[in-house]
């Protein structure tokens, strides 16, 4: 088992938890290039949500 597959199971059926996750990384990654890369992060939030089963971003609509 490699470790994505560790922690992908570990993730699985904790949404809040994830999704809060998610959210911090993608905070401190803004803090420390001062936003340069907020829209590629905030892509990259989503992305992590849609495949963990995290909570959507409600100030975005959802992707297609």
């Amino acid at each position: 088992m490699s470790m994505m597959d560790k922690i992908k199971s570990m993730l699985k059926g904790h949404p809040e938890q994830t999704s809060k996750g998610i959210d911090k990384g993608g905070d401190f990654v803004d803090k420390k290039t001062r936003g340069k890369y907020s829209g590629q992060v905030d892509t990259a939030q989503d992305k992590l949500k849609d495949q963990f089963g995290g909570e959507q971003r409600q100030d975005r609509p959802p992707q297609s």
